[in-house]
């Protein structure tokens, strides 16, 4: 007697649709993200919250940003060491600029922590927001919202 076929046959008779054979109604929604999660996620380290909320232009810039601050930043403080040897009377106005640098990181910080906070929170709104230029040079507004039928 084989039990192999019988088996198989048994395993398939039981075993769960595949993906493609799911109704499109029956999947999974998505589950609301955590907006306080993904602030953290960006406060840590910018663009990580917009990543994975699949926003990568925004998350891009914000790293890019980052990037550039921290090149400056540490460009600044090379320069500002190099004019502490040599007793330059520039260095107050170097160490001025490390300080803004590093202001500027702290708000990209704040500011990617933010943004991705919002989007976390309008993250299933369902608007396209449209500007528009009106007949007679008028700007417009809009928002078109779907409706289900």
């Amino acid at each position: 007697m084989r039990i192999g076929p019988a088996l198989l046959a048994a395993w398939l008779l039981i075993a769960a649709p595949l993906d493609a054979q799911v109704r499109p109604d029956l999947l999974a929604v998505r589950p609301r993200p955590s907006p306080l999660g993904y602030f953290a996620r960006s406060l840590l380290l910018p663009g990580w919250g917009q990543a994975a909320l699949d926003r990568k232009l925004s998350g891009g810039l914000f790293v890019a940003f980052e990037g550039v601050a921290v090149g400056m930043a540490l460009k600044a403080h090379h320069e500002m060491r190099y004019l502490e040897r040599t007793g330059s009377g520039r260095l107050e106005s170097k160490r001025a600029e490390r300080g803004d640098w590093l202001f500027l990181i702290a708000v990209n910080h704040l500011f990617a922590g933010m943004e991705a906070y919002v989007s976390a929170n309008l993250y299933d709104f369902p608007g396209e927001l449209q500007a528009r230029v009106l007949p007679g040079g008028r700007r417009a507004l809009g928002i078109t919202l779907p409706f289900p039928r």
